[in-house]
């Protein structure tokens, strides 16, 4: 019977196959993945190392009677002679009564308070508008570092170390001293390099009025010549007085112990 149709219908007449109703979806949890895979790493865990090696316990440690019961502490010797706190006093007991000092609290406390030192205000510095106190000695503030005996003073290992620059200047001045005395040359003066610098300038100044003296339109081949000239005298001259500014210490060659090829100058710096 058709369970749409009412059971007085012409449609019940005819026969019908019963259709049954599809199957729900199979129920398939959503941790079985993870589930499978502990299972297969607790199975081969051991697959190729073999089984744990665990320390197998020895037959003689076996669980005693009353061995995991707690034990109490050793007994202690009882000493009665050992000092008790003083005892309640009895209400026969009357404090004594009728002390009474000469001293006048009122007077000393003024006192106290009048030849006291005032105490200082503890130096504090505010960095914002908002009134955030903060100490003022450790901020870096004060002068502090000023007033130690050896501020300013040369520390000692400076001291010895420009004493040991100074020797060491003097033996290199006493041994290139001696290598002159030996190689024949010549110091030359403070007064002497001065003047030696003077006339460089002089002639430079007069080679320089000689090249300014030229004529503007150069057409010829003596006139390129001139100035040419001019021009290497001017910069020989100018390389001289570099030199002779540049080192403060100089030395000439006697014309005897100079080669052939050899400088007239040693020049030290």
């Amino acid at each position: 019977m058709d369970p749409t149709c009412p059971s007085e219908c012409i449609y019940n007449l005819i026969p019908s196959d019963l259709k049954e109703p599809p199957q729900p979806p199979r129920y398939i949890s959503i941790f079985k993945a993870t589930v499978k895979d502990d299972m297969q790493k607790a199975k081969t865990a051991t697959k190729t190392m073999g089984p744990a090696k665990v320390e197998v316990p020895s037959p003689k440690d076996f669980l005693k009677k009353h061995s995991k019961e707690k034990t109490l502490p050793p007994k202690k010797k009882f000493d009665r002679n050992v000092p008790k706190k003083p005892a309640v006093p009895l209400k026969t007991d009357h404090p004594v009564m009728g002390i009474q000092s000469g001293k006048n609290f009122i007077n000393t406390n003024a006192a106290d308070v009048i030849m006291g030192v005032t105490k200082k205000p503890k130096p504090i510095y505010v960095d914002k508008r908002t009134g955030d106190k903060h100490d003022l000695e450790p901020s870096g503030l004060v002068p502090k570092y000023i007033n130690k005996k050896d501020y300013g003073v040369t520390p000692e290992y400076i001291c010895k170390r420009n004493e040991e620059i100074k020797k060491a200047q003097e033996d290199y001045d006493h041994y290139i001293q001696e290598n002159l005395k030996k190689a024949a040359m010549k110091r030359l003066s403070d007064e002497e390099r001065e003047a030696v610098l003077q006339g460089l300038k002089k002639n430079w100044e007069e080679v320089h009025k000689e090249f300014q003296s030229l004529s503007v339109c150069i057409d010829s081949i003596p006139k390129k010549i001139r100035k040419q000239r001019l021009e290497e005298e001017m910069k020989q001259l100018e390389h001289d007085i570099g030199i002779i500014e540049k080192h403060k210490i100089i030395y000439i060659a006697n014309k005897a112990f100079r080669g052939k090829h050899s400088h007239p100058l040693f020049l030290e710096g």
